[in-house]
């Protein structure tokens, strides 16, 4: 067997070439890796978009099922391959079923598959919502510390939308040492603004936890502002909301009329992705006819070809790479196969001779 660490795992096959095994990684053994691992997946994170910006790395557009009996449901395909110490390829496959929610299920379901450097076989297919929602709240973190550095550092935070990413957004947000002295929530849903506000007591958050009724009231209270919601169109129009200059994490892509992006600085992950399927983003390039709204990507922050103003609000819009997937999934499946626990389907690749 080879090391874990660089390659997949390989048989033998009497008389034939050496294939990968396949292993099938469940959700609990994804939590298991992950836990408690902020800032080790933040750093994971942070390399990934540097390989990205340096080229090593193919992310390819994000192919959408999209159902004309179900409008709100989508399902996305995001194929990616990573170089650098990683070097796997791959896809995640999501879907997005808002009505879910309703029958007390999660919005988002979805599985990710691995594949070998050398032969493109599949050699593992892991649960990856928690994969998902990982580096989507390990990008937020990142995002929010490198947008931060030349402002006074937020300590009031507000999370507009409170499902599952809101929730990882602050866990990570708090595993990478962040406090605050005021915790602003927002959802449409009562019950649902109401069972974050239980998640952050029992997380034990020292800052004051504030539910507001009124859109207006959390992003006007929080110097972070995180959106985190299922919203298809811009429902937030207002520029004014944003005088006080707040960093905002628009996790959710599709929260901001094009008014506000003009009045702010804007940060992406990267710009082809992120311009398409109306997104906000997507939506002042269609108004304008130009790009001339975007400051940079992350990447371009973080290397100092690109600075985020203090005197303006600044926004971050990641249309989420499937390379970050693909790094922590990678990840994922090196700690399980450390601790000597991948389930392998040893017969998974059945006919590999040629000719019989």
């Amino acid at each position: 067997m080879t090391d874990l660490l660089s390659t997949a795992a390989h048989r033998a096959v009497p008389g034939g070439p050496s294939v990968p095994t396949f292993a099938v990684i469940s959700g609990e053994q994804v939590q298991q890796a992950l836990g408690g691992r902020e800032k080790e997946l933040v750093g994971l994170v942070e390399a990934t978009y540097r390989l990205h910006g340096a080229g090593d790395s193919v992310n390819p557009p994000s192919y959408f099922l999209r159902f004309p009996d179900r409008p709100s449901s989508r399902i996305i395909a995001l194929p990616a391959s990573i170089g650098g110490s990683v070097r796997v390829d791959g896809m995640k496959w999501i879907s997005s079923f808002p009505e879910n929610v309703d029958s007390g299920l999660p919005r988002a379901s979805a599985v990710l598959i691995l594949n070998d450097h050398d032969t493109g076989y599949p050699f593992a297919c892991l649960e990856s919502s928690i994969i998902s929602a990982t580096r989507t709240a390990a990008s937020a973190a990142l995002a929010a510390d490198v947008l931060s550095r030349n402002r006074t550092r937020p300590r009031r935070v507000g999370f507009f939308g409170t499902g599952l990413i809101a929730r990882y957004i602050h866990t990570f947000l708090a595993g990478t040492g962040w406090s605050f002295d005021a915790i602003g929530v927002h959802d449409v849903s009562a019950d649902s603004a109401a069972g974050f506000r239980g998640y952050l007591e029992q997380a034990g958050v020292t800052g004051e936890v504030t539910v507001h009724e009124r859109a207006e009231d959390l992003v006007r209270g929080s110097d972070l502002v995180v959106f985190a919601t299922v919203a298809g169109r811009p429902h937030v129009t207002t520029p004014a909301w944003f005088a006080h200059n707040p960093v905002v994490l628009h996790v959710s892509l599709r929260d901001l009329a094009p008014e506000v992006l003009l009045g702010a600085a804007n940060f992406v992950d990267d710009v082809e992705h992120c311009l398409k399927a109306d997104t906000s983003p997507h939506l002042v390039e269609q108004r304008t006819g130009n790009r001339d709204f975007l400051n940079g990507t992350l990447c371009d922050v973080m290397l100092g070809r690109a600075a985020p103003p203090a005197d303006r609000p600044v926004i971050f819009s990641p249309f989420g790479l499937g390379v970050l997937d693909l790094a922590v999934g990678k990840f994922v499946y090196d700690e399980v196969g450390r601790a000597g626990n991948l389930r392998v389907i040893d017969d998974f690749f059945h006919d590999l001779r040629r000719y019989g």
